[in-house]
């Protein structure tokens, strides 16, 4: 074997040794970085299932040693709770209309700024565009006070409403974005099938459109349900949803930790449960969004 072949054949072991070394140092590492990630909603599902002498006296990682702290007796406090499970119910009263209003009006305005001849089109999508950088926070005073002259301040609607409002740029954006490309063909020869829009949009374009529409839900639901200032501001104060009945129940009982722990625990759980039914769609969406 000559000097050449030689190196050759060594560099070639050492990429193998070091492609599987990598490989599995990665996982690792991988593996380490998700477990870091996970530590704090393991240390409250933990919290959640220990009494409040047991959370009072140690840290949640002293169920690895004592397992016979593992109670369920939180959670039917919590169940018991009236506020709590009332506001589970207004939460999701809230959270479902935002979320459908926005993934509905959006698909429609994202096919007809793609694919819809109108007069200031382009003109009124950069107003669109302009509008995603508008903060929740300019707004919250004059749609208050528009709000109390319309009489829905302080009602399950008005939130509902607001996350509509600022829901819509971003949906309209990825939507119109995502319908653009799909091939123009496609579209003519429906048309010249007879569909019509309607039909065309419910037959070609939504089905097409599934990854990008469900991300958006995914993405709609996950911020409405953990909001905490637009429902602190415009909720009903006797049914608020479920961020702002928990942060009453710390100003109200400080020690109260037998039931805010199950409480966050639950309001957690809800949007990783959505999230994880439609992850296939997620990834779908976010893939195809690269791609293009």
């Amino acid at each position: 074997m000559t000097t050449t072949e030689a190196v050759k054949a060594e560099q070639s072991l050492a990429t193998r040794i070091a492609a599987r070394t990598g490989g599995g140092v990665m996982r690792v590492f991988l593996v380490l970085i998700g477990l870091f990630w996970l530590m704090p909603t393991i240390g409250l599902l933990l919290s959640s299932l220990r009494s409040p002498a047991d959370i009072s006296a140690s840290g949640w990682w002293e169920v690895f040693t004592a397992p016979a702290q593992i109670t369920g007796e939180n959670y039917s406090k919590l169940f018991d709770n009236e506020v709590v499970m009332d506001s589970l119910l207004s939460t999701v009263l809230i959270t479902v209309p935002a979320t459908v209003l926005v993934v509905v009006i959006g698909s429609l305005a994202g096919y007809a700024f793609a694919w819809m001849e109108f007069p200031g089109r382009d003109w009124w999508f950069l107003l669109v565009v302009a509008l995603l950088v508008v903060p929740v926070q300019v707004a919250l005073v004059p749609v208050a006070e528009l709000f109390g002259e319309l009489g829905i301040f302080g009602t399950t609607l008005g939130v509902v409403l607001f996350h509509v409002a600022f829901g819509l740029p971003f949906a309209i954006f990825l939507l119109r974005n995502f319908f653009a490309e799909i091939p123009r063909e496609l579209l003519e020869a429906a048309r010249l099938d007879g569909a019509g829009e309607i039909r065309l949009f419910t037959r070609v374009v939504m089905p097409l459109g599934g990854p990008a529409i469900a991300s958006l839900g995914i993405f709609q639901f996950l911020w409405v349900w953990n909001d905490m200032l637009v429902a602190l501001i415009f909720a009903d104060a006797d049914s608020p949803p479920i961020t702002v009945a928990l942060q009453q129940q710390v100003r109200q009982f400080g020690n109260n930790i037998d039931v805010l722990a199950p409480g966050a625990f639950v309001s957690m759980v809800i949007p990783l449960v959505v999230f994880f039914a439609f992850q296939r769609q997620f990834v779908s969406g976010v893939m195809a969004g690269a791609v293009k």
